[in-house]
């Protein structure tokens, strides 16, 4: 029997328990994407692959230099998702606390309360990430992992969607901290915005000269119908070729001998995850190779550690993953 394209038939139950309509996930995306696209003008790739990271319950590292839309692009996601956001400016003197929450001593009852941290939201947006100490962006990592944060022992479930979309400046850049590499690997996808092609820049410089379009951006989208279209991500079909094919990516750069450090086994679960979601925002009920390799470089390139002679050689992460690609066949089967 073939396979309805697209669209999910089993119906949804919403946040209180009721049935929904059937989710078509290709047509939701496409609301949110140009709702985001309102005001993150000429760069289209990025904005799909934002929303490729949000349905694939991931996180998303957006790097550049400054002025080039990073965090527009992140405020713009997060207000067209009639959800809570949380906005953290990762500064130095920035505390874990800060992020995670803090207990506090209350005098009238002679007992600790728990004060929670700007974490604590559907959409974080952690700005600068990089300008904060290693201590600090160390706080975000059993929120980013496991959707909970633990203060003095007490574990606190995140709520559902949550996702942090992180930018950072590049490492060259005064007063910045390079992420370590557990922090790397938590992020779902990491994206350059680049800057906009002249056309774009013109119509930005209209736009912005009286209003700014992020202040009247309205929200498309709630927390209850994100949690539906990341079920409807999660039904889609993936074959045993597929899996075969991710894990045969992911071995291959742990042999590269350009690097000193490969894709770890979670890099290939985020492969799987994001290319679900490409092929569902694509219409499509099943996941291509053309899917995964899609999603390879934004998923994997951040995450690799390039060895000594390949940095003198001046190569980079992005031309090892092609090389990968290259490289590693295709598996047929169904």
């Amino acid at each position: 029997m073939a396979r309805t394209v697209g669209r999910v038939t089993d119906t949804m139950r919403a946040a209180d328990g009721t049935a929904g309509l059937p989710v078509d996930v290709a047509t939701e995306g496409a609301r949110i994407a140009a709702n985001v696209s309102r005001v993150v003008q000429g760069k289209p790739g990025v904005v799909h692959l934002a929303l490729v990271v949000l349905l694939a319950e991931g996180h998303l590292l957006v790097e550049d230099v400054p002025g080039v839309g990073k965090t527009t692009l992140a405020k713009a996601l997060a207000a067209s998702v009639d959800a809570s956001v949380r906005r953290i400016q990762f500064t130095p003197d920035l505390l874990p606390s800060d992020v995670t929450g803090v207990s506090v001593y209350d005098q009238e009852t002679r007992a600790f309360e728990f004060k929670p941290g700007a974490v604590f939201a559907n959409v974080v947006v952690a700005d600068e990430i990089n300008r904060a100490s290693p201590k600090t962006q160390s706080a975000l990592l059993e929120a980013m992992e496991e959707r909970q944060v633990t203060v003095d022992g007490v574990s606190y479930e995140l709520a559902a969607p949550f996702l942090v979309v992180a930018t950072q400046n590049p490492v060259e850049m005064e007063g910045t901290y390079p992420l370590p590499e557990a922090q790397r690997d938590r992020f779902t996808a990491r994206v350059s915005m680049g800057y906009p092609d002249r056309e774009a820049e013109v119509a930005m410089l209209d736009d912005r000269g009286t209003t700014d379009p992020l202040a009247t951006l309205a929200p498309v989208a709630d927390a209850a119908s994100v949690r539906a279209l990341v079920a409807a991500v999660q039904q889609l079909h993936v074959s045993d070729a597929i899996r075969r094919y991710v894990v045969a990516l992911v071995e291959a750069s742990r042999r590269a001998p350009e690097l000193r450090l490969g894709a770890s086994p979670r890099a290939g679960l985020q492969l799987l995850r994001t290319a679900r979601a490409a092929a569902a925002l694509a219409g499509r009920d099943h996941v291509l190779p053309d899917d995964v390799q899609a999603m390879a470089q934004p998923v994997l390139a951040h995450r690799l550690l390039l060895t000594p002679d390949a940095a003198a050689a001046r190569r980079t992460p992005e031309q090892v993953v092609a090389g990968l690609l290259a490289d590693v066949p295709v598996l047929r089967g169904r």
